[in-house]
């Protein structure tokens, strides 16, 4: 028996599901649990009895992930969408890594930026007069709104992916390279501005002259001329390999991290 065909109310649970993302939630791969956990009654009908498929595709998505819960939905529904109309894995994946970061900079900032401090600074003055009222204005205008946008952005999606999918079928694979590209390209701006890692080295150069000062050189300068955060996008390429060819774990890396810096800094070879 082959699975069924997902229908409307499947995308709208699945989006109404985005509130359990964060329960899955671990150092390891962040939000993976919780989107597996989300997807999986959609999965589950798709597949039917097609175990197999079904415990692959969980094990897929358990993969690191790290987005906004309440923009959520607007991937998971393009996924589905894909989903069923049998797109590669590959780019499938391409898409979903794609929009996980801009999503979450604008969910981010629409709720907890936006959002929350315009119904709390309401709540507050409520409260501070005594009234009940308060606390449940700011409950239910969140919780609402919410709600409203999980929804919003779940149908959005479908709506997309199925206009996007019927209409440019031939050119998802271009598109999903265009997404892959874009992720990589943020990914590498993250490497090289997030990870600092400098070495601190410096020597004299040449013979001192009577009335001059001796030059002094930086190794870190020379490195910089060179290319600019080499040894972040080195630090970063290393990760890569050991998370991708030798399966360390998060907690691994954290470990090797903390020992590089402490000898590189013990060492005064880093900083």
């Amino acid at each position: 028996m082959t699975g069924s065909k997902l229908n409307k109310n499947d995308y709208l649970k699945t989006s109404l599901r985005a509130f359990f993302l964060q329960n899955g939630f671990n150092y390891s791969n962040y939000q993976g649990l919780g989107y597996a956990n989300v997807m999986y009654p959609a999965l589950k009908k798709h597949y039917g009895d097609n175990q197999e498929g079904l415990y692959k595709a969980l094990e897929e998505n358990c993969e690191f992930y790290n987005t906004n819960p309440h923009f959520l939905p607007f991937i998971t529904s393009l996924h589905l969408v894909m989903l069923e109309n049998d797109r590669p894995t590959e780019e499938t994946r391409n898409i979903k890594m794609a929009l996980m970061g801009p999503l979450a900079g604008i969910g981010d900032s629409l709720s907890q930026f936006c959002l929350a401090p315009l119904f709390s600074t309401i709540a507050a003055s409520f409260a501070k007069d005594g009234l009940i009222i308060g606390p449940i204005l700011f409950f239910l205008a969140m919780n609402t709104i919410l709600t409203g946008i999980k929804l919003s952005t779940g149908l959005y999606g479908y709506k997309l992916g199925t206009t996007v999918i019927d209409k440019l079928s031939e050119q998802m694979a271009t598109i999903s390279r265009i997404a892959n590209i874009i992720g990589v390209t943020v990914i590498a701006g993250l490497a090289a501005t997030s990870v600092k890692m400098t070495v601190p080295i410096t020597f004299a150069a040449g013979k001192v002259k009577a009335g001059t000062n001796q030059s002094i050189v930086s190794i870190q300068g020379m490195l910089d001329k060179v290319a600019p955060a080499l040894l972040p996008a080195l630090f970063t390429l290393l990760v890569y390999y050991l998370i991708k060819e030798k399966k360390w774990t998060t907690y691994k890396l954290v470990i090797l991290t903390v020992i590089i810096g402490i000898i590189g800094s013990w060492l005064k070879i880093l900083a």
